[in-house]
């Protein structure tokens, strides 16, 4: 089943401790239209061939050794992120040890900072081996890390298909790069 994504803004006031904050007291900057990757291209390796300019652009988070990290342009929710190794590989045995202890570790560091920074509660973190499984991007694998919070789920994605995303992307990447940069 293929969800709709519902942007609700409003709705961030109930996560955010009732007020939503800034970063700086500015207006988030839009994004500008990334370039596409070619059809049936890997949209994580486009993002990683592309100059780190574009990074924010494509919402790559981190560009670190072994690994890159990725807000979800189709989120299950606000600050839904990807890590993922930076070498196209389908399975986990294709993992060096330095990539698998990399992925891991930002995993660990990223529940961090999305307790930190959005006040998560709780996480469902996940990794789709293969289309049969789910994964939407087979070839280069890559895991969910799903924020969650008391009361943030609603009746809109069994009866309507519909996530309801209380934030832009570009507002939820301002925040998380500023806050790991902090």
């Amino acid at each position: 089943m293929s969800y709709d994504r519902l942007w609700a803004p409003w709705r961030l006031a109930y996560i955010a401790d009732k007020e939503q904050k800034t970063i700086g007291g500015e207006p988030a900057l839009a994004l500008r239209t990334p370039r596409q990757p070619p059809p049936g291209a890997c949209f994580l390796c486009h993002y990683l061939a592309e100059d780190a300019a574009f990074d924010r652009d494509n919402l790559v988070l981190r560009r670190a050794d072994r690994t890159v990290v990725v807000l979800n342009r189709y989120p299950y929710n606000n600050g839904h992120l990807l890590v993922a190794p930076k070498a196209h590989k389908a399975a986990l045995g294709d993992l060096d040890h330095d990539e698998l202890l990399e992925c891991q570790t930002l995993l660990v560091e990223l529940t961090a900072l999305l307790e930190r920074a959005f006040k998560a509660q709780g996480f469902n973190i996940g990794l789709n081996l293969g289309a049969i499984a789910g994964a939407g991007l087979p070839g280069h694998l890559h895991w969910h890390l799903v924020p969650r919070w008391s009361g943030d789920t609603n009746f809109m994605p069994v009866v309507a298909a519909t996530h309801i995303l209380p934030q832009a992307l570009e507002a939820a990447y301002d925040i998380l790069h500023t806050a790991w940069n902090e």
